[in-house]
């Protein structure tokens, strides 16, 4: 890089950097300033202008506050103080901001719980939640009804429409009250250190976690990305993540609305009237999850992709060759990637655009940040310690986990899960030093010499395989660049008789997919560890409502015939992929199979 190129590559960070900071300088933990203030304070600026829209309905920023003040007003009237909660289960709609939003000046707390789960894991996250009251509407309310017997404790049903009496009408009981706001003395004595929302960990894993949103972080988000994003009132974000989660929730409604721009949401995401709906909308801004942008890729090129007006995309998980597409194919002007967790203390961003970095923390700028990496044994799935104790950082290009300082400041602060036990389990002690406390991600980074950081696998996805590491997300950027592979999600599998997990993928392909040429690209490019053993030919890839990919059923589904439906093959020393048949997976598990 010459030195132009390298100064206007560092102007843009700084610039990045600073316009951030300045939009979070003044979030303090002990601050009576709350979240729902910030959002005052936004609508007194902008009252008449456009904010939400969605399915032909908007609301104005002062009608978005009217109908928040209703909400507040219904907690009042629910006698409901100040710290309990309501479990809000729906889809995206255009008063949901507004549902969390009211609750918070009254001092009530939103558990946002995803829409689309069903049985023990929804009955998991309401009484996780420990919600007496709970928000529906006619597509979640049988769902809540069948696990309603199982709960330890009641719940009163609201109903936003179609109440059929046998549960409270929300609907008609928001329409008798005031859109006046309430009194400001209602949260008087709450601090940035009380919880504004509960958000659930997406559960690709294992059941999801209830994470304690603060109003200190919900400021962090919408403040901070009203800064990144440098989104002007002249703005229209395109929003179709789901607002139960963070990243479309509040960091997007953050630039937005903490910006004077509007939002055109959307209920779900559609790959196929994506660029069609993004013009038509005269969106300029578009927040993404990295398996939506690949989705774009996949579709065939058509005229709507080029008369768009982007000239911005953020969001997180952008693999870099879908990067590259993005801003060749769809020329889109300006990426902006992030690294964050709802629970987390760790957040990074890469403001200048290097293709594949999820963040940057520059030696030059190294104490304006609470990140590091520190060495990881994968065997014991633990940072390496050495004799006296403490942690060792790795070399530039090693990977290692990335951990995040936990301090008094708002940036550092780390809030936890409601469950004391989950929150504990993520800190990591004596790390640096005596005494000292960090965050851990459970995410393997490596950092390069200028300071960008690069994902390489999460903790528990990396495995290993005749002796040798294996990462996940490597594997699967093999595949991902192989003609005809749309989809692909790679795991590991346990096999009677061998040690450690050897690899599985499971791919959705096209019609240009051929299976000898994706055996010969895995020869070619991948060690003979990281090949994979077993792979699995599916018509899609189930997703969490964040769309990543459900490990968790897939490896319990392995490489038993029996179990999976075809296509199914087992990698063959000399003969490459062949069909898995009950006959060859007995032979596999035979004593002194060789694989």
């Amino acid at each position: 890089m010459g030195l132009a190129a390298r100064l206007r590559r560092e102007a843009r960070f700084a610039v990045g950097l600073l316009r951030t900071l300045a939009r979070v300088a003044t979030i303090r933990a002990g601050s009576k300033t709350l979240i729902c203030d910030d959002l005052e304070r936004a609508v007194d600026r902008w009252r008449d202008r456009a904010a939400i829209s969605l399915d032909g309905e908007g609301f104005s920023y002062g009608e978005l506050d009217a109908a928040a003040n209703r909400y507040a007003h219904w907690a009042r009237a629910q006698r409901l103080a100040r710290g309990e909660i309501v479990a809000v289960v729906l889809a995206n709609r255009l008063d949901y901001l507004a549902i969390w939003y009211g609750l918070a000046k009254v001092g009530v707390v939103a558990a946002l719980i995803n829409d689309e789960l069903v049985g023990a894991t929804l009955a998991h996250c309401l009484e996780a939640s420990r919600a007496a009251h709970c928000i529906l509407d006619a597509r979640t309310r049988p769902r809540f009804d069948a696990v309603r017997p199982s709960l330890a404790s009641p719940m009163v049903r609201w109903m936003l429409e179609a109440a059929d009496g046998g549960e409270e009408d929300l609907a008609a009981a928001l329409s008798r009250l005031s859109p006046s706001r309430p009194p400001r003395s209602l949260r008087a004595g709450m601090t940035a250190r009380d919880t504004a929302l509960l958000i659930f960990t997406s559960g690709t894993t294992g059941l999801p976690k209830a994470a304690r949103v603060t109003h200190l972080r919900a400021q962090l988000y919408m403040r901070g990305f009203a800064g990144a994003t440098g989104a002007r009132p002249d703005d229209r974000l395109y929003l179709a993540l789901p607002l139960y989660h963070a990243t479309g929730g509040l960091c997007a409604m953050g630039a937005a609305l903490l910006n004077g721009a509007s939002v055109a949401l959307r209920r779900d995401f559609s790959a196929h009237r994506f660029w069609a709906d993004v013009t038509a909308e005269r969106a300029t801004l578009f927040v993404y999850i990295g398996e939506l942008c690949r989705y774009l890729v996949n579709q065939r090129p058509g005229p709507a992709e080029a008369a768009h007006s982007l000239r911005l995309a953020f969001g997180n998980g952008l693999a870099p060759d879908v990067w590259t597409a993005l801003e060749r194919r769809f020329r889109i002007p300006r990426i902006l990637e992030f690294y964050g967790s709802t629970e987390g203390n760790v957040s990074m961003f890469n403001f200048d655009g290097t293709p594949g970095a999820i963040g940057r923390a520059p030696r030059f700028l190294r104490a304006l940040f609470n990140v590091a990496l520190v060495r990881f044994d994968l065997d014991r799935e633990a940072p390496l310690r050495i004799a006296n104790g403490l942690c060792m950082r790795p070399a530039l290009g090693e990977t290692g986990e990335c951990v995040g300082k936990i301090g008094a400041g708002a940036r550092s602060a780390y809030a936890g899960y409601v469950d004391a036990k989950a929150s504990e389990a993520k800190v990591l002690r004596d790390v640096f030093r005596r005494g000292d406390r960090w965050f851990r991600t459970g995410d393997l980074m490596r950092q390069d010499a200028e300071g960008y950081f690069y994902f390489v696998d999460r903790i528990g996805d990396t495995f290993r395989w005749k002796g040798q590491n294996v990462s996940t997300t490597e594997v699967s950027q093999v595949l991902l660049e192989a003609p005809g592979v749309l989809e692909a999600t790679v795991y590991g599998v346990a096999v009677a008789g061998h040690d450690g997990r050897a690899g599985m993928a499971a791919l959705v392909v096209g019609p240009e997919f051929d299976l000898r040429n994706l055996a010969s690209r895995i020869d070619t490019v991948l060690p003979s560890y990281a090949q994979p053993v077993f792979l699995r030919l599916m018509p899609r890839i189930n997703t969490t409502g964040t769309f990543k990919h459900r490990k968790a059923e897939l490896v319990a589904a392995g490489f038993d015939p029996a179990k999976v439906a075809p296509p199914l093959y087992f990698r063959d020393a000399a003969a490459g992929y062949v069909a898995l048949t009950p006959a060859l997976h007995a032979s596999i598990l035979a004593p002194g199979a060789r694989i």
